[in-house]
């Protein structure tokens, strides 16, 4: 696993021909013995040539079919140990890869370029990942750096228990620390100075935020169902309990809509403990197919 040649270093890439033209020699001169991937993603532009000529491998998709379908292609072809996953746009400095690979021999399945305050594009992206990854934290319980960093280094075998759950778009990052850390797979962060891309970035935080809260809550309930739907129902148990106080007080009596507050909220509570059997279910299947 410590070998250079068990590495496989894959770059989504859509238009990233004029960024590509610096990132892939920089690798090929840190880690000539990597397997490099580049994961052309229906580009418009010599992005597939510019990889042929700088003697890497070249997996083109006819079509743009996304980040996370491009990320899941290249984890299918890679034939490393280890898998590194790196942005084509010249953010990620691939003097970095060590420190991730580094972190992975102390018991880590999964090390995830932290970036710092300063490397957001700009304040008001920085306060959205921040919102993320609180919301990340609470629904997997464990403290989540930097949810959204596509700068990460894994082990094969266990990041590919997880293909079938990555959406085909940019989400993936989020999606597989939010399957590694429900899953007890042991994730670590180290912090990164992301530098300013070249060109311009595909994710909008306003058009893909809502996504990206629908995919948090589908990942955390199906991994962890009890931490959505037990704050939901204590919410509505709560809000019906407070309601009845109310009316009790000024009104003297038990009104329909403290009855349904109640109902709803016990009715939560059980989708909770059946989602939990549900996924109990996941867990023994996937133990069985690794067997």
């Amino acid at each position: 696993m410590n070998n250079p040649d068990s590495i496989s270093i894959i770059l989504p890439a859509k238009n990233e021909a004029g960024n590509l033209v610096d990132l892939l020699p920089q690798l090929k001169s840190l880690y000539p013995l990597a397997e490099i991937l580049v994961i052309n993603d229906g580009s418009t532009d010599n992005t597939a040539q510019v990889a042929i000529d700088a003697g890497v491998k070249v997996i083109s998709h006819p079509y743009n079919q996304g980040n996370g379908a491009a990320i899941k292609t290249g984890a299918r072809n890679a034939t490393g140990e280890l898998l590194v996953f790196m942005d084509a746009d010249g953010q990620h400095d691939p003097a970095d890869i060590a420190a991730l690979l580094e972190q992975l021999k102390h018991g880590y399945d999964m090390v995830v370029g932290a970036r710092s305050k300063r490397t957001h594009a700009t304040f008001l992206r920085f306060c959205g990942n921040s919102f993320f990854n609180r919301l990340a934290s609470s629904m997997t319980g464990h403290k989540i750096e930097d949810l959204t960093s596509g700068f990460r280094a894994v082990k094969a075998d266990k990041f590919r228990k997880f293909l079938y759950l990555l959406p085909n778009g940019f989400s993936y990052p989020t999606t597989s620390t939010m399957a590694f850390f429900r899953s007890g797979f042991p994730v670590a962060y180290i912090p990164i100075h992301a530098g300013k891309r070249g060109g311009k970035s595909h994710i909008s935080l306003i058009k893909d935020g809502p996504r990206f809260f629908m995919i948090i809550l589908k990942i955390g309930a199906f991994f962890s169902p009890m931490r959505l739907f037990l704050p939901i129902s204590l919410f509505l148990f709560l809000t019906g309990l407070s309601y009845y106080g109310y009316t009790y007080y000024f009104e003297h009596r038990f009104t329909n809509m403290s009855a349904l507050l109640f109902s709803t909220s016990i009715l939560t509570f059980l989708m909770g403990i059946i989602s939990e059997q549900v996924s109990s279910l996941h867990y023994k299947n996937s133990d069985d197919n690794q067997q």
